[in-house]
């Protein structure tokens, strides 16, 4: 048994070094420019929060600078890291399976920046407002830096991996794993599910929380969609399975 999977582990191995090498470069290339990024993710806070953010540690800006190019690096290599992790499972597909490659690394990589950008440019700023603007004159914002970081890269990759959820449908319709019905099924589930998550990344408001949530459930009805396009539920194949 241990010979028939050695092969698998090697292959593994291979595309995890490729995948650490790619995600490395990608590092070093942001981490040169860290500062550029830095000044791109305190963009959304200008309208109400136009001060330098503070630190409280001689270390804290260097290992800011250092989250921000882990955070920034995944981004600049997923596209590479997609494509490695297609490549590896792409062995155990059929033919026409083995042809949603490029699709699927090119989907993928759009839905997530996509997910980002409707954060960025929507969510984010609005939540963010809400949050500096709650006590009004009694308080004074004093936002640490390496807090800010932590906090807007969790809210980014929550949105972008959540927009993921048409491109997975679809590869699983695909392999015929899933179907419309599967996921009209689940549906009372995923809303449970949805409105979870979105309380866990959005900031503890409710209107930030709906923002999450109904882009989401959109989406999740597209998945339906696309299900239904590409491996529709076949009731009469069921019934006379039954029959027999």
């Amino acid at each position: 048994m241990l010979e028939n999977i050695r092969p698998h582990i090697a292959e593994l191995r291979s595309r995890l070094i490729k995948i650490v090498i790619s995600y490395g470069i990608a590092f070093l290339i942001v981490f040169t420019n860290w500062q550029i990024i830095y000044g791109w993710m305190k963009k959304p806070l200008e309208t109400v929060f136009n001060r330098p953010m503070i630190f409280t540690s001689l270390s804290e800006p260097f290992i800011t600078a250092l989250k921000i190019s882990l955070y920034a690096g995944f981004v600049l290599a997923l596209p590479f890291i997609m494509w490695q992790v297609w490549k590896f499972i792409a062995p155990a597909l059929y033919e026409n399976e083995k042809k949603m490659a490029i699709p699927f690394v090119f989907w993928t990589t759009v839905m997530f920046l996509t997910g980002v950008s409707f954060a960025y440019y929507v969510v984010f700023p609005f939540g963010a407002n809400v949050l500096i603007n709650f006590g009004g004159v009694q308080f004074e914002a004093m936002l640490k830096m390496s807090e800010y970081i932590g906090f807007f890269a969790k809210f980014m990759f929550g949105f972008g991996i959540a927009f993921e959820l048409p491109v997975f449908s679809y590869a699983l319709a695909k392999m015929d794993l899933i179907t419309d019905k599967t996921l009209k099924d689940g549906f009372r589930y995923a809303i449970v599910i949805i409105f979870t998550v979105a309380a866990i990344l959005t900031p503890p408001d409710p209107a930030t929380q709906f923002l999450m949530a109904i882009p989401l459930i959109v989406l999740y009805g597209v998945s339906i969609i696309i299900v239904k396009m590409v491996n529709p539920y076949k009731e009469t194949e069921e019934t006379n399975e039954k029959g027999e």
